[in-house]
């Protein structure tokens, strides 16, 4: 029976499609601070840079998890999730031939463990990921994200916003997806999240509502006169031109919540009502689905908070015999209670008796009560609230 296993072994096409290989030179960012210093150093504080597993709590907790209820190897779970999170990993499938390596031992010097700890993907999402796709397949359906859906150029290749751009250490090509397309990039991994088995618990692109802004208006902010490059020209001076911060603010920078949400709260008979209007291009919440809106309300008579009440707007995720879960695992979730792109919602709260006014304030949180107890996280950002706004209202009697 061992034979046979090792037979099977040595003929499986065990690590899925061919992948572009970096060259050492342009693996690491440091190599990249050379000559883009402030562009490197705003990555360098993103979430982008901590992408990998063992750089965020809730991504690697969520591979542990996921191994345990699939019954699958904690790396094959990584190759799979390195699909948008490392997508220049050296391999990009696993299969049961490598789960057999696993059980019998022989894994420690396979092609999916040193790809899995080769230090050239311990950066996550870096330069050499998003300026190194030659094109994104727009044919390719839903089903092909990150990695399966770009086509990657030649090692040393960079691609960017600018059509006549030189660089003396690298080729350098105009892509579309860098400035007037640059929503197209973005999609290649925040769209269309799936549970492994196969429910959508996230689609950015569908719920996305393109104005005025593009995704990179917010993430990246407005373009300013600064310098990408430090190289200096011939006449000693750096070349400046338009440029965008690096750093990706996104759901964990807190000030990006400042106003996120627009509130009104009014009083109709003995009822409070709020409304909450979303002027952002996606819904609210939205990303990595267990993700949450707290409405506190306080109840006051003068000087005094009489009663609190909270209100949480979240999914939650079930798999077999209806246990609660991690998006990721779920077969099924409840029902949507984001507000959407451009939309609002409103709720209804009663009044209490012989209040004279209250307090709304709202707040976004990254993981729910659920979540955050299923994968027992312990960083604080998990149970951080940030603060997107407040109203007051004096109540009628």
């Amino acid at each position: 029976m061992k034979f046979f296993l090792v037979l099977v072994l040595l003929v499986s096409a065990l690590y899925g499609a061919k992948v572009v290989e970096v060259s050492q030179e342009y693996q690491k960012s440091q190599k990249c601070k050379a000559c883009h210093l402030e562009i490197v150093k705003d990555w360098e504080g993103s979430w982008h840079a901590k992408s990998h597993y063992d750089k965020d709590e809730y991504f690697s907790k969520s591979i542990e998890y996921v191994a345990r209820k699939s019954r699958k190897s904690s790396n094959s779970v990584k190759v799979q999730c390195a699909t948008c999170h490392n997508p220049r990993i050296a391999v990009t499938d696993t299969g049961i031939d490598y789960e057999i390596q696993v059980l019998m031992e022989l894994d420690k010097n396979s092609k999916v463990n040193k790809a899995i700890e080769s230090s050239a993907i311990n950066e996550g999402i870096n330069c050499v990921v998003c300026h190194n796709i030659d094109k994104i397949h727009h044919d390719r359906d839903d089903t092909f994200r990150g990695m399966d859906r770009v086509s990657w150029t030649k090692s040393g290749l960079m691609v960017g916003p600018l059509e006549h751009s030189t660089s003396p250490y690298h080729e350098t090509e105009h892509r579309d997806f860098m400035d007037e397309k640059s929503d197209e990039l973005c999609f290649v991994c925040h769209a269309n999240d799936r549970s492994i088995k196969g429910l959508v618990f996230t689609n950015m692109q569908d719920e996305y509502k393109k104005q005025d802004k593009a995704c990179v208006d917010c993430h990246m902010g407005t373009k300013t006169v600064g310098v990408a490059s430090t190289l200096r020209t011939q006449d000693g001076h750096t070349k400046k031109r338009e440029v965008r911060e690096h750093s990706f603010f996104g759901a964990h920078t807190e000030n990006l919540w400042i106003n996120a949400l627009e509130l009104d709260v009014w009083q109709e008979k003995d009822e409070i009502l709020i409304a909450l209007k979303n002027p952002q291009p996606h819904n609210i919440p939205s990303g990595f689905g267990s993700r949450e809106l707290i409405i506190d309300i306080e109840y006051m008579k003068p000087g005094n908070i009489v009663n609190t009440k909270s209100i949480s707007l979240t999914r939650h995720y079930t798999r077999r015999k209806g246990k609660p879960t991690i998006p990721h695992l779920a077969q099924e979730m409840s029902e949507d209670i984001s507000i959407p792109a451009n939309g609002k919602k409103v709720l209804k709260v009663k009044k209490e008796a012989d209040t004279t006014s209250v307090e709304v304030k709202v707040y976004y949180r990254l993981v729910n009560d659920e979540v955050h107890s299923i994968l027992k996280l312990k960083e604080a950002i998990w149970s951080k609230k940030f603060f997107i706004n407040s109203k007051s209202l004096k109540l009628k009697q």
